[in-house]
């Protein structure tokens, strides 16, 4: 299976909401390397969700600022939560 990774061509400014969570995972994705396996992105107008788990809590501020990092982003819901073991 191939995977898509981010790439600038996604910087166009009428994203649909499903086109911007995809963009921000994909982001998200190829600037850290944080298992994204159990994150989801949901995109609402240009306010971003982000839920899901990670393994520490440093993880959980990485994946916010990704996000923020992203065109066409403006906010940032965030609740992430590290996974308990």
């Amino acid at each position: 299976m191939h995977k898509q990774i981010y790439i600038h061509q996604d910087d166009h400014p009428d994203l649909t909401d499903d086109e911007l969570a995809g963009k921000v995972l994909r982001y998200i994705q190829y600037v850290s390397l944080i298992d994204t396996s159990n994150l989801s992105v949901t995109a609402l107008g240009r306010t971003v969700i982000l839920s899901g788990f990670v393994s520490c809590e440093a993880e959980i501020g990485c994946v916010e600022e990704a996000a923020a990092a992203v065109i066409g982003v403006h906010l940032i819901e965030n609740r992430v939560e590290v996974i308990r073991h």
